[in-house]
């Protein structure tokens, strides 16, 4: 290997050039130097921030040290790519209490899966250059110990925002991240200027209150995190907040004026899953498990599991104005999934029954119209 600075200089113009090629949006170079971000993550963790994300605590200084999880490592190509889809419907989904809203980055194929085949082939085209064994470089898509946003900051693909995601001059945020580590001294890039001034829009718009000051986000409180992270039961403080919200959210990326020019993804695996955009939430209460597990086949939404998926779904049709099909909906699922489900089904009937009483219709009422449609009747018989 040839270890001249210039010959280094001329391989990193070849990797971006590999990168564009593959469909990256853009590829840079960071060292590995991130004692600057160790305290505050160390800090992060002790405030209990990460809730029941165990792993986030669990590899030590891994996450911090990209050469103890990857011994050798002295470089990383970091790389970011575009996911908005089109006609992603923002404020239809959300506006309507009937539709269910999914984060815009799981509507198609599993990110993970796409960005690392690409990182796959970007490091066997510069192990092929330089001729470096096969166990000395690493691709790393959100699943290992890899503090990505910091090395995504460093290498210059972005600032930091208030919302603590990486934000872009030219795209935004929505866009995913991923790493190459390599053993080799690469010379690295400059980092951005952070950019979002006086900005709070990200910190006053969170339906929870999760990003407890700038650049710090309280995970716990996160409806991205209850309704992906979460295993359990969802705390009933955060139930109405979630509103229609039933996988992720995206509230804090709506608000940014960074995102107003935002790029269209050109990656087709990212195309919106007609099954999954746009659609009913009394549509997707009725998939049975096997349904669930075909229509996320190669999706991020499969990880969750249908228990979970069906605790999100029942919180969202609680938080749905008054429907008698939303009561005989839930009412048919009690009892038949697990006592974590029924719990939220219950919840939910609750607010449904409350919204009925606003408008007048008592118990005895609501039980006659739900046995009417039942046999077919007119609501009004």
């Amino acid at each position: 290997m040839n270890n001249h600075t210039s010959n280094y200089y001329q391989l990193v113009e070849k990797i971006k050039t590999w990168g564009s090629e593959l469909g990256f949006q853009q590829v840079a170079i960071a060292d590995i130097d991130l004692s600057e971000q160790e305290p505050k993550f160390l800090d992060w963790l002790k405030k209990g921030f990460h809730g029941e994300m165990a792993f986030m605590a669990e590899h030590g200084t891994k996450r911090t040290r990209p050469d103890e999880l990857l011994p050798g490592t002295l470089s990383v190509v970091t790389v970011r790519m575009d996911y908005l889809p089109e006609g992603a419907a923002f404020a239809g989904n959300l506006e309507d209490s009937s539709k269910a809203y999914i984060s815009r980055y799981a509507l198609g194929r599993d990110y993970h899966k796409v960005m690392r085949n690409k990182l796959k082939k970007l490091g066997q085209k510069i192990a092929l250059e330089i001729e470096l064994e096969p166990n000395s470089y690493r691709p790393f898509v959100d699943s290992a110990p890899v503090l990505e946003r910091a090395l995504a900051e460093k290498s210059g693909l972005g600032w930091t925002g208030k919302h603590s995601l990486i934000i872009n001059e030219g795209a935004g945020s929505w866009f995913f991240l991923g790493e190459l580590f390599l053993p080799i001294p690469l010379p690295s890039d400059t980092p951005t200027d952070e950019q979002c001034g006086s900005c709070v829009a990200c910190i006053t718009t969170c339906p929870t209150g999760a990003i407890v000051e700038p650049y710090e986000v309280d995970s716990r409180k996160c409806i991205s995190y209850l309704t992906i992270e979460l295993k359990g039961s969802i705390p009933e403080q955060y139930r109405a907040a979630i509103g229609n919200r039933i996988y992720g959210c995206d509230d804090c990326q709506l608000i940014c004026p960074w995102n107003r020019e935002a790029n269209i993804t050109t990656e087709a695996d990212f195309a919106p899953k007609g099954f999954l955009h746009n659609v009913s939430l009394l549509s997707l209460w009725q998939w049975q498990e096997a349904e669930f597990l075909e229509n996320t086949q190669g999706n991020p939404i499969r990880r969750i599991g249908y228990e979970a998926w069906l605790r999100n779904l029942a919180i969202a049709i609680g938080n749905d104005e008054f429907r008698l099909e939303n009561i005989e909906a839930l009412e048919a699922r009690l009892n038949t999934v697990s006592p974590m489900v029924d719990e939220h089904i219950e919840w939910a009937l609750d607010q449904q029954h409350q919204k009925a009483e606003s408008q007048g219709i008592d118990n005895r009422k609501l039980k006659r119209l739900i046995k009417a449609i039942r046999i077919g009747l007119p609501r009004d018989a």
